[in-house]
């Protein structure tokens, strides 16, 4: 069983006084108005800013806390879209603390959590593409059991992993309840091009190289993969921030 990651109003004391000096600015309230603006092109190219990690949690965080959910129900869904070499559940790991701070409750998931059995995972061999790409990831088991309760009326329970994906077996997790005005923290591959309902997307770009470079041998299998969802979903452009994540030192971005 997993440890559901639901992080929660802090104490009356506050949160670490530290973090919430220098962290984010806890505005503006929820209900404003969505943000809109995508990212500038100069000459053809998106203009991309230096950012440390730190400060583009507390961004990202003040970003959510000014948007209200496309579909008028209580809570938000936020994509943190990238290879699994790019990370994208550390800085969803950020947001969630810098959201904290600002006493919002969210709920971190992860889509490895919901790969198919292995029995149908691997149908057609341990190392095919179009598999990998196409049938891994249990999207109707993410539709019923993370997106259906936090759409308006909803339940807002949570399950936060299905299937543990070393063992092949369920994980038996219990149920998390979202709070209404929380925020759903979803992290994994290939995640624009399901139609998914997010209110903010944020998509981890790796260039062709980095990406050979920072993933493990025995997966570079996969790569082919990442280069069909590049050509056929356009994440750079489909996301409302992007962030480019070469030098995991030194981030840099757009929103």
């Amino acid at each position: 069983m997993r440890e559901a990651m639901l992080f929660s109003f802090p104490s009356a004391g506050g949160g670490p006084t530290s973090r919430a000096a220098r962290g984010p600015s806890c505005g503006p309230a929820p209900g404003t108005p969505r943000h809109t603006r995508r990212g500038r092109r100069i000459m053809g190219r998106v203009r991309l800013e230096a950012i440390t990690w730190d400060r583009l949690g507390d961004l990202l965080a003040e970003r959510l806390l000014g948007l209200r959910a496309a579909d008028g129900g209580p809570w938000l869904r936020a994509a943190f879209d990238g290879a699994p070499a790019a990370r994208p559940g550390d800085l969803a790991e950020r947001v969630a603390e810098a959201l904290r701070v600002c006493g919002r409750p969210s709920l971190v998931v992860g889509t490895d959590g919901f790969w198919r059995p292995a029995s149908l995972r691997l149908e057609h061999g341990h190392r095919d593409v179009d598999s990998y790409y196409e049938g891994w990831y249990d999207t109707g088991a993410l539709w019923r059991e993370v997106f259906g309760p936090l759409e308006p009326g909803g339940s807002g329970r949570v399950l936060p992993d299905l299937r543990d994906p070393v063992t092949d077996r369920s994980t038996r997790s219990p149920y998390v309840e979202l709070p209404p005005g929380g925020v759903l923290l979803l992290h994994g591959p290939f995640l624009l091009r399901h139609w998914f309902p997010f209110d903010l997307s944020v998509h981890l770009l790796l260039s062709p190289g980095a990406l050979r470079r920072r993933t493990p041998e025995p997966e570079r299998w996969t790569l082919p993969a990442f280069e069909r969802y590049e050509r056929e979903t356009g994440p750079a452009e489909t996301a409302d921030v992007l962030i480019r994540a070469d030098d995991p030192r030194r981030p840099a971005w757009r929103g």
